[in-house]
């Protein structure tokens, strides 16, 4: 019996090493960016600048419409989105009630829906698909400033 002599390790050998394993560090790269700018654009707002400048203006509506006692619950409904809006118990008169629908992330299935008054708060047709949803709620301005409110909601 005749033992084989093991093969000897050459400059070829570690090029191929290296060339591969830097090929699939830069293949992983690049299909991971292709991912994710095909999915997300990241867009949050369209003006960061000009969002930062109203930014405390409308926290200190919030805060005003917090002491005294306003609140707002969303709710999905069989295809109603619902907005209830109370002073202290008390439903409030709003304008211009209209909500922005969005999936938290994909910028896809996106809608507004103008909100009309009713016997138990505001509401609007829209069908929603199962899920996690972001509904942004804004009105005209009142006493108290506008009321801006973003709530996230789950359809079943």
């Amino acid at each position: 019996m005749s033992a084989t002599e093991p093969r000897e390790f050459t400059g070829r050998h570690m090029a191929l090493i290296t060339v591969t394993f830097f090929g699939v560090i830069i293949g992983v790269n690049l299909l991971m960016a292709v991912a994710a700018s095909r999915t997300w654009t990241g867009l949050v707002v369209e003006n960061s600048y000009v969002a930062s400048q109203e930014f405390q203006g409308k926290a200190d509506d919030a805060r005003h419409q917090a002491e005294a006692g306003w609140t707002m619950d969303v709710a999905y409904e069989a295809g109603t989105l619902v907005v209830r809006a109370l002073d202290d118990g008390v439903p409030l008169a709003l304008e211009e009630v209209t909500a922005f629908v969005r999936r938290p992330v994909g910028g896809h299935d996106d809608a507004t829906v103008v909100l009309m008054p009713g016997a138990d708060g505001y509401r609007g047709a829209i069908d929603l698909a199962p899920g996690v949803w972001d509904v942004a709620v804004t009105t005209a301005p009142t006493a108290l400033g506008a009321m801006e409110r973003e709530i996230r909601i789950t359809v079943r």
